[in-house]
């Protein structure tokens, strides 16, 4: 752990992400409205055994206990993001003071105590009333964005310094109005295209919101992506690992720097033009004081002459020999290198961060006490991989591990375990597990060196 602490600057940010649907419970209370994922989870057969995100980690409750957790553990940077809901119940107009307060008392308590905040304005959770207007399909989305993010950078923007956008707009307009399982529960290229359009406009401008409300902060956005290879080097399969790339990992980054879309690898995306309207293209470049990279997984493409559009499959994990996670995804660490590199190649990103990184695991409370090295050594072996690229010259300036605590997993419910600290959904009692003992040592010999760099 000392070489691991040495070759990461004392500037680097160690840290933990969540994100408020998957934590805070309390779905209804002190005002909140709908979102739509409360719409989705709580409909027969859209997640994994019924669950729903209802009560999830109860955080709105008990956070008091996670963020004194948070500090026993020397864990210096806390990411997490707002419900939208909870602070406009409609989606638009009426504020919400409860949940004004709660996030204020929040705020407060992290400064208290040294945690850095850094806050997602959006991670999924649109307000269901929205989504009966067209939700992310609708232009209008782009006012209702500006209007929310205008509203919480000017409440929580005199304390929070960091800020991301948007997490993961390849999932949530994917999953959400792609493929339909995620909320809102819809499907097809009608709502895909306008959904990921009015998404890739809403990073920009979030980021001049925040630049404009914010004297001195640090913005960012967040992107999921995967290592893509080839299942070998015949041209057609190349050719179908290239088009799987350009949508999973080039769609949303490479028009807010201002490249466009990659129309050129996907030619689908022309169909997109019907959406796109005088000066938008001009307007949806932003100058993002850092990226988030979130990965988790390398996929292995195959040609598909039957796959409409990308002509390409994906061949799971569990077919190709390899580990894989309770998620299926394939566990190789050395992937996050990879996408630095990818991403690091473009010229107009200034830094990056590794804003989500973890593994699902089926984690078991046996004698008060959860071991789970595999997780461990998989933290420790990214970091390795992270510390390679920053050898080679990347600017790479942050980890975040996802997640705290074990949570609602979106459409997998509860069942995959991706915590540092199991909880218990009973009765709501977390242990922190062997992961979470080896993070907490790594934050505190980081803290160490970094008083030591002071004096």
């Amino acid at each position: 752990m000392a070489q691991l602490v040495s070759q990461l600057n004392p500037d680097f940010a160690l840290g933990v992400a969540t994100a408020a649907y998957q934590i805070e419970g309390g779905f209804l209370a002190d005002g909140k409205g709908p979102s739509i994922w409360d719409d989705f989870s709580n409909k027969k057969g859209k997640i994994y055994q019924n669950q729903n995100g209802n009560h999830a980690c109860r955080f709105y409750e008990k956070w008091e206990e996670d963020v004194a957790l948070l500090k026993q553990l020397h864990i210096p940077n806390y990411r997490f993001s707002l419900s939208w809901s909870r602070l406009l119940p409609d989606g638009l107009h009426r504020v919400n003071p409860k949940g004004i307060e709660f996030y204020n008392r929040l705020i407060d308590r992290l400064l208290e105590l040294g945690i850095t905040p850094w806050i997602t304005l959006y991670h999924w959770d649109l307000p269901y009333t929205l989504e009966k207007e067209g939700g992310w399909t609708s232009r209008e989305v782009l006012n209702w964005f500006a209007r929310y993010a205008d509203l919480v950078t000017r409440h929580f923007g005199d304390r929070v310094k960091h800020w991301m956008v948007l997490n993961e707009p390849m999932v949530f307009t994917g999953a959400g109005y792609f493929m339909g399982i995620h909320a809102p529960g819809r499907r097809g290229f009608a709502n895909f295209l306008p959904a990921v359009h009015h998404a890739t406009m809403a990073m920009g401008e979030g980021g001049r919101i925040i630049q404009a409300n914010v004297p001195g902060a640090e913005i960012g956005t967040t992107f999921s992506c995967s290592w893509i290879q080839p299942i070998d080097e015949k041209p057609a399969n190349i050719k179908a690992a290239t088009k799987v790339d350009a949508l999973l990992n080039r769609l949303f980054v490479e028009p807010v720097l201002g490249l466009g879309y990659p129309t050129e690898q996907l030619p689908v995306l022309r169909k997109m033009e019907k959406y796109i309207r005088p000066g938008d293209l001009e307007n949806i470049p932003f100058d993002f004081d850092f990226m988030g990279v979130q990965n988790y997984t390398r996929e292995i493409v195959k040609y598909s002459m039957w796959t409409p559009y990308l002509k390409a499959k994906l061949i799971p994990a569990s077919k190709r020999g390899v580990p894989y996670s309770e998620m299926n995804w394939e566990i190789i660490p050395d992937s996050v290198y990879h996408m630095l590199k990818q991403f690091g190649s473009y010229p107009q990103i200034k830094k990056m961060m590794v804003t989500e990184s973890g593994l699902a695991l089926q984690d078991k409370v046996i004698d008060g006490q959860v071991s789970d090295v595999v997780r461990a050594t998989y933290i420790k072996d990214v970091l390795q991989q992270i510390v390679k690229a920053k050898q080679e010259g990347l600017s790479v300036e942050g980890y975040f591990a996802w997640t705290f605590t074990d949570n609602f997993e979106w459409a997998e419910g509860y069942r995959p375990r991706f915590g540092l600290v199991h909880n218990d959904f009973e009765t709501q009692k977390r242990t922190v597990k062997t992961s979470g003992r080896w993070f907490a040592a790594l934050c505190k010999q980081m803290e160490i060196a970094v008083l030591s760099e002071k004096n």
